[in-house]
């Protein structure tokens, strides 16, 4: 829709969906945090030279899992790294992790997109029939 002032509204698919398989509730968060750095660019070219912390609680494992991807995109700006390995650990309503990578290089990393945060669309934790589990969401870029 335009109006006379010079703009308009336009449709925009802009955001990415995200989502981890595992064994365990940990690892299926571990491959949706891979799925993240994978927006961003291939996570196998980015190396582990650091070791950064990450914790965060929430009082469902749904909204751990966008707690948790949140806290990685912060780290991933504030820092200007990239992980490419994530090790969690969740007890109750607390998510501990570690995560390696590297500060970001334009020219051998090739940034696509920056990941602004993880939304609640799609938002699903849950194990699935196979006994595997799910952990999924809509990331904004």
């Amino acid at each position: 829709m335009e109006n006379s002032g010079g703009w308009e509204h336009f449709s925009h698919e802009a955001d990415i969906g995200v989502r981890g398989n595992g064994k365990t509730v940990e690892e299926a968060f571990e491959q949706a945090a891979l799925a993240l750095t994978d927006i961003v660019t291939d996570a196998e070219n980015v190396h582990e030279v650091y070791e950064i912390h990450i914790e965060c609680q929430a009082n469902d494992r749904e909204l751990l899992l966008a707690d948790w991807l949140n806290a990685i995109i912060y780290e991933m700006t504030t820092r200007k790294m990239l992980f490419s390995r994530y090790q969690v650990k969740i007890q109750a309503d607390q998510l501990t992790a570690m995560a390696w990578g590297e500060a970001i290089d334009v020219q051998r990393h090739q940034p696509v997109v920056e990941p602004k945060g993880a939304t609640y669309t799609e938002l699903k934790v849950a194990q699935q029939d196979d006994g595997n589990w799910l952990a999924q969401c809509v990331v904004d870029v």
